[in-house]
C-alpha cells in the first residue's frame, strides 16, 4: 500500500486520516470539494484533487492509479435526510472496480450496531443513509473495512482497541480513528469485517 486517496479529506476525521497517511510516508491524494479547507501545512504534502463525490468522472479520476481508498464522507452537522453518502459510496465502488482497486476503509457510525428503533430520533435519517452506504459495501465484493466509531472525540491520540462486529466502548479520538482508517488498509485481518473501535482505558 503506497498510494491512497482520501474522500472527505477536510472533515474533522478526514484531516486526521490525511495527516496519518502523510506521517506513514504514503503518497496521498486528498479529494476535496473546496481546496481552501485543506490546511496549508498539508497542501504541500499531498496531491489535491478537487471534485464532487456525486460526479462519477471526478471520483474515477481520483481513484485511478492508487492502491487504497479511505472514505470519511460526512454531512458536517447537517442531520437532514440525505442520499449523498450512499450515492457517493456507489460511485466510489464503481470507480474502484473500473480502476482495479480492491481495498477500501469506510467510516460509518456505531448506530449501525443498534436495532433501528434504538437509534436516537435526531440521527435516524442520517443513519439510514449510513445503512445504505454499508449495504452497498457488503454487496461490492471489495476488500472493505467498515469502521463504526462511537463518539468521535477532539482529544489527543492514545492506544485504541478494535473489535469485530461489536462496539468496544463509548469514544474514540479523531486522531486514532484517522490512523486506523489508514492502517487497516494494509491489515488483511480486517478485510470484509465490521470494526468497532474505542480508546483503551
Amino acid at each position: 500500500m503506497n498510494k491512497v486517496v482520501i474522500f472527505g479529506s477536510t472533515g474533522m476525521t478526514g484531516l486526521c486520516a490525511v495527516e496519518a497517511a502523510v506521517k506513514k510516508g504514503l503518497n496521498v491524494r486528498a479529494f476535496v470539494r473546496d481546496p481552501a479547507k485543506l490546511p496549508e501545512n498539508l497542501k504541500s504534502s499531498v496531491e489535491v484533487v478537487q471534485g464532487d463525490v456525486l460526479s462519477y468522472n471526478d471520483v474515477l479520476n481520483a481513484i485511478k492509479g492508487v492502491n487504497g481508498v479511505v472514505v470519511v464522507l460526512g454531512t458536517r452537522n447537517d442531520l437532514k435526510p440525505t442520499t449523498a453518502l450512499s450515492e457517493g459510496m456507489k460511485n466510489i465502488i464503481k470507480a474502484m472496480k473500473e480502476a482495479n482497486v480492491e481495498v477500501v476503509s469506510v467510516c460509518l457510525s456505531a448506530f449501525l450496531f443498534y436495532e433501528p428503533e434504538k437509534v436516537p430520533p435526531m440521527f435516524k435519517d442520517l443513519n439510514a443513509d449510513h445503512q445504505r452506504q454499508f449495504d452497498a459495501l457488503k454487496e461490492s465484493s471489495l476488500k472493505y473495512i467498515a469502521i463504526l466509531p462511537p463518539h468521535i472525540a477532539d482529544q489527543p491520540g492514545s492506544d485504541y482497541e478494535v473489535k469485530h462486529d461489536a462496539s468496544p466502548g463509548r469514544a474514540i479520538s479523531k486522531y486514532d480513528l484517522g490512523r486506523f482508517l489508514v492502517d487497516s488498509l494494509s491489515q488483511p485481518e480486517h478485510y470484509g469485517k465490521v470494526c468497532g473501535i474505542c480508546t483503551k482505558h
